[in-house]
């Protein structure tokens, strides 16, 4: 019986090509960075791979952004233009998805990032990103909100306009068609 987080031989070709060709394409987000070694972490965690792979799938054009030295793992985030599209219409949690009396989205952004095995950016961590491009110029991403903003009902997201990241917030059972989420997952 195959893993449920398994790739198929073809999926696996594919995506690697898919991942080495965006990494030769934007080689400004991972100067210093050599492919062959990005390639025998990713072939070494088939698991990651699978996540890296439904990245794709929903969107988000992952690639990677950073090698963190303290835990020698790469760091890739969703790389997108847009928050991806199979990702939007979602609210923000669970709670927030069961307090709405009518038109319940499909799926919750927390939710949806875990039976990915991936995280939600954090602001840092989007902040980091638009260093990388021009991001969310015409769509907003839901991003890992802090306990006690959420605790009281909120959720931050954060978009790219006026040459400038804005970090807003809002109820976090609202759902929009042009706001998604940006995930992070370490290989």
């Amino acid at each position: 019986m195959k893993n449920k987080k398994e790739l198929l031989p073809e999926e696996y070709d594919q995506l690697l090509k898919t991942l080495k060709n965006r990494f030769e394409k934007n080689i400004n987000r991972h100067q210093n960075m050599d492919w062959e070694k990005v390639q025998i972490k990713l072939e070494a965690n088939p698991e990651k791979l699978w996540s890296l792979n439904e990245m794709e799938k929903t969107g988000g054009e992952p690639d990677v952004v950073s090698f963190d030295e303290k835990t020698n793992e790469y760091i890739f985030f969703d790389c997108a233009a847009e928050s991806p599209k199979e990702r939007r219409s979602f609210c923000y949690d669970r709670e927030a998805q069961e307090s709405r009396k009518e038109f319940k989205p499909k799926n919750n952004v927390i939710d949806m990032a875990a039976a990915m095995s991936i995280e939600l950016l954090s602001e840092e961590q989007y902040r980091e990103l638009q260093k990388l491009g021009k991001f969310d110029q015409k769509s907003s991403s839901w991003i890992k909100t802090p306990p006690e903003i959420r605790k009281l009902g909120g959720a931050l997201f954060c978009d790219y306009r006026y040459e400038t990241i804005f970090v807003y917030h809002n109820g976090a059972e609202s759902y929009y068609a042009a706001r998604g989420f940006r995930g992070v997952l370490r290989v």
